[in-house]
């Protein structure tokens, strides 16, 4: 097992939660807001790297206070919503989503760290497109597998 990083592992870790983000969204709208949330804490235990430290985690649509999240609870209540302590959040995670395509602008390599930014484009299960700005960041863990420790996203600058 090489801890270089490659790019091919980076393409493979922005597939992987693209396909977790659907799965999210396929839960909630097939068994409700428990499968919602089971899938979402999946989701975070395979592409997160809560076990290394902290997550820099700013999502796309959070504002005030809690733009930041520092908390695993707070990247769960992005995805699903449904909570008391974000009442902000609707959940990102269960919007219909149903396909999720990344664009590379750029990727930096050294070692175990690796950073990727570029675009994201979700489309919904009615053909609807949000594209969003993304940065992540990765650290490969003992295991050989990429975990993000960095996640920020938003919306695309739209000038007057």
């Amino acid at each position: 097992m090489s801890a270089e990083i490659t790019e091919q592992e980076l393409a493979a870790a922005r597939e992987s939660w693209g396909d977790a983000l659907v799965a999210i969204s396929k839960a909630f709208e097939e068994e409700g807001i428990d499968a919602a949330r089971v899938a979402a804490n999946r989701a975070l235990d395979t592409a997160y790297g809560f076990d290394l430290g902290q997550v820099l985690f700013k999502p796309t649509m959070a504002g005030g206070e809690q733009t930041f999240r520092t908390t695993r609870e707070g990247a769960i209540a992005y995805f699903v919503g449904h909570t008391d302590e974000y009442p902000g959040d609707s959940g990102f995670g269960i919007k219909g989503w149903r396909s999720v395509i990344s664009e590379t602008a750029a990727s930096f390599i050294q070692g175990d760290v690796a950073m990727w930014m570029g675009w994201v484009t979700f489309i919904d299960k009615d053909g609807d497109i949000t594209k969003v700005d993304k940065s992540w960041g990765y650290k490969k863990d003992e295991a050989g597998t990429l975990r993000i420790v960095l996640h920020h996203s938003s919306l695309p600058y739209q000038p007057e």
